[in-house]
């Protein structure tokens, strides 16, 4: 006999069976994830599309996975789709993100480039922040002399709208140790920030990185 895609086994407990009986603490992520994509399944194997979702889940990361690519496997169409996603979505709210820092300040934002500090080839990377102003991801975008066509905009605010940044930060190291803001700098910031405007995601600040400190070339 089958429920929504779980069979019963000669007595042995369902998965949803062993979580009203023994708590949902002693269900395995796979079950956990049984138990969400049995809900409503009649046609496919709910352990099948757990199984799929592992595998997205392990490509992308919890934190990336999209609506498309669950609506990907089969036996997943947009209504569970959106389900899974919202759970995933309330995780992510409620606890992988209470780990990430909130970048409210310059100090902060340095923090997050500091090992960039000691290298010896120009290195330009950026993060991504929420609309809290929480960090999202960090991204390299180059290694080498900074240019205004090294950095360019597709590849600065390529990671931004896949994060769904709501703002982000540029950074780039002074190998030299000169804590000074070049013109060179000051066009690569203008150019970031005119684009950041016409694409609703804001750059908030472009931190220049030395051993010594940093400053801003905003």
């Amino acid at each position: 006999m089958e429920y929504n895609g779980m069979a019963h086994n000669h007595g042995a407990l369902t998965v949803r069976e062993k979580m009203v009986r023994r708590g949902v603490t002693t269900l395995t992520d796979k079950e956990l994830l049984e138990t969400i994509a049995g809900i409503g399944t009649n046609s496919f194997d709910a352990k099948q599309i757990a199984r799929d979702i592992s595998v997205i889940e392990k490509k992308h990361g919890v934190d990336n996975i999209t609506i498309d690519d669950l609506i990907t496997i089969k036996g997943i169409g947009v209504a569970k789709a959106t389900l899974i996603f919202a759970s995933l979505e309330f995780w992510r709210r409620r606890f992988i993100k209470n780990y990430k820092p909130i970048i409210d300040s310059p100090d902060e934002a340095a923090k997050q480039f500091d090992d960039m500090k000691h290298r010896k080839q120009e290195t330009v990377a950026i993060i991504t922040l929420d609309g809290a102003r929480r960090l999202i991801n960090r991204h390299t975008i180059s290694v080498g002399t900074l240019t205004s066509s090294l950095v360019h905009p597709r590849e600065v605010f390529y990671p931004a709208i896949e994060d769904r940044a709501a703002s982000i930060i540029i950074a780039h190291n002074h190998p030299s140790g000169m804590l000074v803001v070049s013109e060179q700098d000051r066009e690569v910031t203008k150019r970031i920030k005119d684009t950041g405007e016409l694409l609703g995601i804001p750059l908030d600040d472009h931190l220049i990185i030395t051993a010594t400190g940093y400053v801003s070339a905003a």
